[in-house]
């Protein structure tokens, strides 16, 4: 299953009054749920099930991320999942505040279905703004970095 056409599903429900989508492909079936009560979506496909509970914290519109990013590049989640800013507990972050990266370094890891990803910096710059905390819940698309390019 392709991971990132279930994650645009999920966000496309969002705010709808869908409740849910059930579809099937040649390499399985999915069912993707959305709850009115508490806050939270599962995607759900044989022998996997994501849990994803939604940040009760104020969502920034659009307008609210451009001018919050003024002239910086912003790197977003490619997907849902877990937030961590270094590649284990104890050790040492991926990049601080201030750090200058390269193209192509490993800025953080974001978990989703127990797979460790790799985000890595698509400009060289200067990191201005770490958006998120070490361990949180991130959406599909959610600002993490502003990098100045350099």
């Amino acid at each position: 299953m392709d991971k990132n056409l279930i994650f645009e599903i999920i966000e496309k429900i969002k705010g709808t009054k869908i409740e849910e989508v059930e579809f099937e492909t040649e390499k399985g079936r999915i069912k993707i749920r959305q709850y009115v009560g508490p806050k939270k979506e599962v995607v759900s496909a044989p022998q996997q099930v994501v849990e994803v509970k939604e940040e009760l914290k104020h969502s920034p519109t659009v307008e609210e991320q451009k001018e919050n990013a003024g002239n910086y590049h912003v790197i977003k989640s490619p997907l849902v999942g877990t937030f961590y800013r270094a590649p284990s507990p104890g050790a040492p972050p991926f990049v601080e505040e201030g750090d200058i990266v390269s193209k192509g370094q490993v800025l953080c890891i974001i978990e989703a279905l127990k797979v460790m990803n790799e985000i890595e910096s698509d400009i060289n710059g200067k990191v201005v703004k770490i958006l998120v905390e070490n361990g949180q819940p991130v959406e599909y698309g959610q600002e993490l970095f502003y990098i100045e390019p350099v």
